[in-house]
């Protein structure tokens, strides 16, 4: 198997780019493969959200003190401007 791999990969490396990316989105597909039960807690987990947003109980945050924290946490770290 290792041998396989070792091959493939040397083959891969050999790729243009856009072929590279077209083979990636492949295997992606086929492994993202829909779960109904993933789907439906999730689906529960959003409604249960929305109805605690709605009757008040949720502590909201604004876009703002988002970006400010996202800024600050990955900004500098990745040599980012921070352009706000």
């Amino acid at each position: 198997m290792a041998t396989i791999n070792k091959e493939l990969e040397a083959k891969i490396r050999s790729l243009p780019d856009k072929a590279k990316l077209e083979l990636i989105d492949s295997i992606l597909m086929q492994l993202d493969k829909p779960d109904t039960e993933i789907d439906r807690i999730w689906a529960e987990e959003a409604r249960n959200r929305w109805k605690a947003y709605k009757a008040g109980k949720l502590k909201t945050v604004s876009y703002e003190q988002v970006m400010r924290k996202h800024h600050s946490r990955w900004g500098q770290k990745r040599g980012q401007a921070d352009l706000s």
